[in-house]
């Protein structure tokens, strides 16, 4: 009786996991049809795809992207692409995108209205293929830490995407916004179902620590903020490899 249960069991397992696999496949396959049905996607693809691919193969990286990794810098209106193989093998620095505009100051978004850029760990949420701003990449602000220590009115809509216009977001052209959105497209449709961005006010290194703290004197929580960012930047800069993004029960990152 055991064994018939047993086997009975298996055999459940067995039929869920090929109908979950069944439905992941074709929520994929939808979602490149509905990507591919936009004439700016395929217009992008078209001008960027075989660029890019030159791109990771003269770096000796995969072409279509086994995995990505994007770093924004306020300070420097930069935006970092880092890319890799493997999960064991580090991150590989490919090319620095400039962000044409920046709005609000420097450290976190606390609210709704403020016009600030986020800063902390986040990673793509949603493919706009009809953005106002030809195409554009949502992140998952607020996250958790957000939501923690903001207010009850956070806010939302952060997007990386073209024009030159923001508040809040992190504008890049339509022509820079084309490259990023198939390089990340590409990485979405090869199995990358999160691309990490982590967005910094500036380089972490001692001199960009020391013109925050002097930038910021009296404002305790930014330099507690940014301290606990520190660490993520510093594992990254000695290993470029990421931590896991873990919260204190208070929203704060540990790692």
């Amino acid at each position: 009786m055991k064994t018939k249960l047993s086997q009975l069991i298996v055999l459940v397992f067995a039929a869920l996991s090929t109908q979950y696999h069944a439905n992941a496949q074709n929520r994929d396959q939808s979602f490149k049809e509905y990507q591919f049905s936009n004439e700016r996607v395929r217009t992008a693809w078209k001008e960027y795809e075989d660029t890019l691919q030159s791109i990771f193969t003269s770096n000796k990286l995969n072409w279509p992207p086994n995995e990505i990794f994007l770093r924004a810098f306020k300070s420097q209106n930069e935006m970092e692409l880092w890319a890799r193989n493997d999960v064991s093998e580090a991150f590989k620095k490919v090319k620095t995108y400039n962000i044409c505009a920046i709005s609000g100051k420097l450290g976190p978004k606390r609210q709704q209205g403020d016009k600030q850029v986020p800063e902390g760990y986040y990673f793509i949420d949603e493919y706009n293929a009809q953005s106002e701003y030809y195409l554009s990449l949502l992140i998952n602000y607020p996250n958790y830490s957000d939501r923690m220590q903001g207010s009850t009115r956070m806010g939302g809509d952060i997007y990386i995407h073209g024009s030159c216009l923001t508040v809040g977001c992190l504008p890049m052209t339509d022509q820079g916004i084309k490259e990023i959105y198939t390089l990340c497209l590409s990485a979405k449709l090869n199995g990358q179902e999160f691309i990490p961005v982590h967005i910094y006010p500036t380089h972490m290194h001692s001199r960009g620590i020391n013109y925050l703290m002097t930038s910021y004197p009296g404002n305790a929580a930014k330099q507690q903020f940014w301290a606990a960012l520190k660490k993520g930047y510093d594992f990254f800069e000695q290993y470029h490899k990421l931590l896991p993004v873990i919260y204190g029960p208070d929203g704060s990152y540990i790692n």
